[in-house]
């Protein structure tokens, strides 16, 4: 049992560093000073990476969550 609990734990943080990193690089909403003139449209042809990278960091915060509740629920 206490293998389990290892693995779930190396699990849970190389999961919750990935979600960091993915958070880390998506790209950010809000317009800022970039609508004034324009230019905030300039740069949006990435929308299937964005996609992409939005899954993965979903699925990461998934495994994240699945091993964070059952470490707490039966160890």
């Amino acid at each position: 049992m206490e293998s389990v609990a290892t693995i779930l734990k190396v699990l849970q943080a190389l999961s919750g560093l990935t979600v960091i990193g993915l958070v880390l690089l998506h790209s950010p909403k809000g317009d800022g000073l970039g609508a004034i003139g324009g230019s905030a449209q300039l740069f949006s042809s990435q929308k299937g990476a964005e996609a992409a990278l939005n899954k993965v960091t979903a699925y990461a915060v998934g495994v994240f969550f699945v091993a964070s509740f059952i470490l707490g629920y039966y160890f």
